[in-house]
């Protein structure tokens, strides 16, 4: 009798083992195997938000398919206590496991409402601009100038109450420190004095991400360092007949590049055309420099060069003065500084527009004068019209 007790026993441990194992199997396969979720949503995470709480939300908008595996899934992951405040962007079908990776990842916002700063050589703009999740598109609900604007948009103040906003400042390619420097001190998100001007060229125009109340001054050196580890990967990098003979020549090379062209695909040539003069002896004669002798980099001229401002005498004046100015005339990109290091190969010697956003190139100063008839051609029926 006792024997048949324990036998019955040990078969119903075993049945009970089984059916906890193809319980957790099951559980599992749940976890990882493709989501419910119909259309990608934004799920937005309070500070101290909990895998509990969640899980109850997530559940009741279709994303998960059982709230009690993704606690325990999120658990036994030992990422139950890493989630992260913010707004994040949740894809149709995402597993459980993808969603607790995202919620306990980096903690940078991927999608909800984000405030961009951009500092443009026109001037700054911020824009406010919101994801809709299952578009997959960003829409603008604000935009102003921060210097000028004293009445914020209703947007603008909304953003800043909420902790999931995500904050960015973007810098583009060709504009000069000092006007980076303007832009942060123009925006009331940030803190601290900038007590000087960093060198010219030597900020790396890209997107950060930053927070409420990040310091002016941690931003300028994390874009400096950016600059810095372009530079000497680019250096690193350059043709054996690089034009220029010290990374700082290079920076200087690359500023011009930058300000002669928006165009990618132009500046390895543009930049072909200042290696040959430079290696000719040829003076660069370049617009920008000259501009730059008159500006300094504060602000933007707004008009055309007058003959005179040509020929007035600045360190940066390459009408009047054989090789490279003594500093950038702006903070290059990559490209640019790619392009400094690695020209193309060329035999031109000259470039002018063309009337569609690109430039002519010539190797002789008859097809230059053709190609600027040309150009002067289109400027006067543009006029004309």
């Amino acid at each position: 009798m006792w024997r048949s007790i324990a036998s019955n026993f040990l078969t119903f441990l075993l049945v009970a083992f089984l059916l906890v194992v193809a319980i957790i199997d099951w559980g599992q396969g749940k976890f990882v195997g493709q989501g419910s979720l119909a259309e990608a949503i934004c799920l937005k995470v309070p500070r101290g938000g909990s895998i509990a709480s969640l899980s109850e939300e997530l559940e009741a908008r279709g994303a998960i398919s059982n709230a009690t595996i993704f606690r325990i899934g999120a658990e036994y992951s030992g990422r139950a206590s890493h989630v992260k405040a913010g707004s994040f962007l949740i894809p149709e079908g995402a597993s459980m496991q993808d969603i607790v990776t995202e919620i306990t990842g980096d903690g940078q916002s991927t999608c909800g409402i984000e405030v961009v700063y951009r500092v443009s050589i026109s001037g700054q703009e911020v824009r406010v601009r919101e994801l809709n999740a299952a578009a997959g598109e960003f829409a603008v609900t604000a935009e102003f100038d921060p210097a000028s604007e004293s009445d914020l948009p209703a947007p603008y103040t909304a953003a800043l109450n909420d902790v999931a906003t995500r904050f960015r400042i973007v810098v583009a390619e060709g504009v000069t420190s000092w006007q980076v420097v303007e832009a942060l001190k123009a925006s009331d998100l940030l803190d601290g004095e900038v007590d000087e001007v960093p060198d010219e060229g030597s900020l790396a125009p890209d997107g950060y991400e930053i927070v409420p109340g990040a310091d002016r001054r941690t931003i300028l050196e994390e874009m400096r360092m950016k600059q810095t580890e372009r530079l000497d990967a680019a250096w690193l990098a350059r043709s054996e007949d690089a034009p220029v003979k010290t990374p700082e020549e290079a920076l200087i090379l690359a500023s011009i590049i930058e300000k002669e062209t928006g165009r990618a695909d132009e500046r390895p040539l543009v930049a072909s055309v200042f290696a040959n003069r430079l290696r000719k002896g040829i003076r660069l004669q370049t617009d920008p420099t000259v501009i730059y002798g008159i500006t300094e980099g504060r602000g933007v001229l707004g008009r055309g060069l007058r003959q005179s401002e040509l020929r007035r005498e600045t360190p940066w004046n390459t009408y009047l003065f054989a090789g490279l100015p003594p500093t950038p005339i702006a903070n290059p990109g990559k490209a640019a500084i790619e392009a400094a290091l690695s020209p193309a190969e060329s035999d031109y010697l000259f470039f002018v527009a063309d009337g569609t956003g690109g430039h002519a190139f010539a190797a002789t100063l008859r097809e230059h004068n053709a190609n600027v008839a040309r150009w002067r051609r289109f400027q006067a029926e543009q006029a004309d019209q």
